[in-house]
């Protein structure tokens, strides 16, 4: 049975490890894995119940810490000593610099990687990688490249969905020609404002210049103000800066808190009709609505028929290396705790994950997205030095939507990009 598959290699690899030096970094049981995250509340009961199997077969107990200040405490933590065995990253550039510092393991060390091959594909594994050594197994995506519709708004104007970027444009086009308004859109989010606009550039880089560009970009191979970074701002641009295709034009954008955006979807006559935006928005959606009947979205389109995938998520590696923590780290390739996560509502990017486990057509339809997605990458600004992700390129954004030319917006991020 699928609750029991994992037993037996769990078993085989506890056996084959405590024969082995295990000795661990900290003064735990040993058959204790104590998992520090930025999951609280609702978040750590998921956590908690997904590791439930997990311990009733292997007597490991499984101890959960969430702090909203990740990002702070474990770095502290690692530097003196006092580690947990497994960490969940919220973002993926922390887990870099730490694979750097040597404060992971790398998996390659401790299982076949081909396994994490077989259960995430390809784009899954090489996203957990740093430097050519897998150290992530992740358990949770976020899709972003969803553009979010009203289907019997779109019905009773005949509207239909895009499957290609001048589609999307041409779409856009014939909504404000009739008067309305195509797209709502807004990017104020307190001290992180900016971040939608980043979003939508790193989605129409992915799609013009594509993955192997986008690559570069993130990682500073090509600068910040190379013409395919150009190309995608001013296509952005080419929607968020024509007031008749956004709602409240430039001021609307700017200034329409991002979870209030897609409210005008709903409206009597709609105040909108397309809403682009990462799957986490159905947190912001009025009480009245329900995702997959009142609103259901469909993958932005590209420049040809298929189009990739940006994403964000939750990556889990090992910052302790115990058998252990090796026992769940390979508990985590299985299906068990994904198809328990999708019972709760995360989208898992685990192949073997059954859509019929999640708990409403909303989030059925959007882990569809993500399992029919043949490129995926994840949030460039996420893995961008935080001067430049977290910083410039948001307050970029703002300004190139206020008016400021693209030129001197993009140069001034490039210059800001640490020195290596």
């Amino acid at each position: 049975m699928r609750p029991n598959s994992f037993s037996v290699s769990l078993f085989g690899l506890l056996l084959l490890l405590t024969a082995c030096d295990g000795a661990s970094q900290n003064s735990r049981s040993e058959d204790t894995v104590l998992i520090l995250g930025s999951l609280t509340g609702v978040g750590q009961e998921i956590v908690e119940e997904a590791f439930a199997p997990f311990t009733a077969e292997t007597g490991i107990e499984v101890i959960y810490e969430g702090t909203d200040a990740f990002t702070t405490v474990l770095p502290i933590r690692v530097a003196g000593g006092d580690v947990p065995d497994l960490a969940i990253f919220p973002q993926p550039g922390l887990m870099a610099d730490l694979a750097r510092e040597g404060a992971l393991t790398p998996l390659d060390d401790v299982m076949d990687v081909a396994t994490l091959t077989t259960a995430f594909g390809p784009d899954w594994v090489n996203l957990g990688a740093v430097d050519g050594n897998v150290y992530g197994v992740w358990m949770r995506a976020d899709p972003k490249s969803l553009v979010w519709y009203n289907p019997d708004a779109f019905e009773t104007a005949g509207y239909t969905i895009p499957a290609s970027w001048d589609e999307l444009m041409t779409l856009t086009e014939k909504i404000a020609a009739e008067g309305n308004t195509p797209w709502c859109l807004g990017m104020d989010s307190g001290d992180a404002t900016g971040w939608v606009g980043t979003d939508w550039v790193e989605d129409i880089l992915l799609r013009t210049a594509g993955p192997e560009i986008y690559d570069q970009w993130v990682a500073h191979e090509i600068p910040f103000n190379a013409p395919p970074v150009k190309e995608a701002v001013q296509q952005f641009g080419e929607i968020v800066r024509n007031d008749r295709y956004v709602r409240g034009g430039v001021v609307g954008a700017i200034s329409t808190p991002f979870g209030d955006a897609p409210t005008p979807l709903f409206e009597q006559p709609p105040g909108c009709y397309l809403h682009r935006q990462a799957s986490f928005i159905t947190d912001f959606l009025p009480d009245t609505v329900e995702p997959g009947r009142d609103t259901q979205v469909f993958l932005l389109p590209g420049e040809g028929s298929t189009a990739p995938l940006l994403t964000g998520g939750l990556v889990v590696a090992m910052t302790n290396n115990t058998p252990a923590a090796q026992a769940a780290m390979a508990y985590l390739t299985t299906v068990t705790p994904h198809e328990r996560w999708a019972a709760r509502g995360y989208i898992s990017p685990h192949q073997d994950v059954d859509l019929a486990l999640y708990p409403n057509d909303g989030i059925r339809q959007m882990a569809s997205v993500l399992a029919q997605a043949e490129t995926i990458r994840f949030d460039g600004s996420d893995l961008m030095p935080a001067a430049v992700g977290t910083g410039t390129f948001w307050t970029g954004m703002v300004d190139y939507v206020s008016g400021t030319d693209v030129d001197t917006v993009l140069s001034t991020i490039e210059a800001s990009w640490p020195e290596e």
